[in-house]
């Protein structure tokens, strides 16, 4: 524990983490992917092939999965699934309020109606309210798995089996996590990733479909290929589909990303288990919870619910106290989903948790922050313990 005779950064004090000394950045390349967007470009072949079909086997062997349908985002990966499933205007879905807005907006476009449901301790939907959330129009659930942590995929699923409701799981933050061995996409009907440039996996922008159903997957490639069946005349359109395919030179560069995938899931995992204990006992800030059947978690974020009163500030005076001291952190979401300007009108629901994540509670740090060295992971819990022995400063 720092001396508390020390001055926060913020108020003079040396930081304790070095302007001259950079977390790790994002995203990470290196010669391999150079190499293969070369060899894109001189073969000459730049669009939907072979390189594109690789990773989609490859994808679908790290998942665990049967089949893999890339496209070009997660939120167009959403919203190729629920038309898949045969979601129509007038149906309803059933969403977390604690999520990235693409998870609803989807079901909107697909003239359906999102009903937003709260999230528990986890920051996952919390099952208790499905029922509820329930009508005749209800048509499916889409569960996110936030922050790499899959939701309780057993009770969603009893209930989705007891009231004929299709399972979509939003998994844009859960490659390579597993419950019970089994991989995140393949609890449900279907599950969607995303490799936009935040991602732990990225080409920039990208998504992927899995699933354990052949004939989903064929419905799937259809729509995001303007609704043709492979092997079938080239223009002959069966659905209504739209253009969603992923470039060769996407394909290519996911390849070599996917190659690091599992080094990187190994170190995030170790050194957020380092930080879940050091934080454990700082009172005022809770790690999202643990969940035994998980065995393995990707760690798109490293989350932290904060309390103020415990704690002994308002979570933007820390905020700016840790930042000042030379970590990066931030509060998330400022809004859940259901108060978004897009969903006025439609949702006049009142979701107590996820409000208080986003105008309160929640912090994250970002999963970069989590291939940092043992150093690193000091200097994190260097910075928050001084922070707390010299709350009183922030007051």
């Amino acid at each position: 524990m720092p001396d508390t005779n020390e001055t926060l950064a913020l108020h003079g004090g040396p930081p304790l983490r070095a302007k001259n000394n950079p977390w790790p950045q994002w995203p990470q390349h290196g010669a391999a992917e150079r190499q293969a967007l070369a060899d894109v470009l001189e073969s000459g072949e730049w669009w939907y092939g072979a390189r594109v079909r690789q990773f989609e086997k490859e994808f679908t062997t790290f998942q665990g999965a049967d089949h893999c349908v890339s496209c070009t985002s997660g939120t167009i990966a959403i919203e190729v699934c629920l038309q898949a499933l045969g979601i129509r205007p007038g149906d309803e879905v059933i969403v977390p309020a604690y999520t990235f807005v693409g998870t609803a907006t989807p079901v909107l476009r697909l003239g359906a109606t999102p009903v937003f449901v709260d999230v528990d301790a986890t920051w996952n939907m919390d099952p208790d309210l499905l029922e509820q959330a329930t009508t005749e129009r209800t048509k499916a659930i889409i569960p996110v798995h936030f922050g790499g942590l899959i939701a309780d995929m057993d009770r969603i699923n009893a209930f989705a089996s007891s009231h004929g409701l299709k399972v979509i799981e939003d998994a844009c933050h859960a490659w390579g996590s597993q419950r019970d061995g089994q991989g995140a996409g393949t609890l449900g009907d279907c599950g969607v990733f995303s490799f936009q440039a935040s991602k732990n996996i990225t080409a920039g922008e990208g998504g992927a479909i899995v699933t354990q159903d052949k004939d989903l997957a064929v419905q799937c490639r259809s729509i995001i290929n303007s609704g043709r069946v492979e092997g079938e005349e080239w223009y002959l359109h069966h659905t209504a589909g739209t253009n969603a395919r992923l470039t060769e030179f996407a394909g290519a560069f996911l390849n070599c990303q996917l190659s690091r995938m599992q080094t990187h899931t190994d170190l995030r995992t170790k050194n957020a288990t380092r930080l879940d204990t050091a934080l454990a006992d700082i009172e005022g800030l809770t790690p999202q919870p643990k969940d035994e059947r998980i065995t393995q978690r990707a760690y798109h974020l490293y989350c932290l619910q904060f309390d103020p009163e415990t704690f002994g500030c308002t979570r933007a005076r820390f905020i700016e106290a840790v930042e000042a001291e030379g970590l990066p952190i931030g509060p998330g979401y400022l809004r859940p989903v259901h108060q978004q300007p897009a969903f006025d009108g439609v949702s006049d629901v009142t979701c107590p948790n996820a409000e208080n994540l986003c105008n309160t509670s929640a912090l994250w740090l970002r999963h970069t922050i989590l291939l940092g060295s043992d150093a690193d992971m000091d200097d994190i819990i260097a910075i928050i313990k001084k922070i707390k022995a010299l709350v009183a400063e922030l007051r």
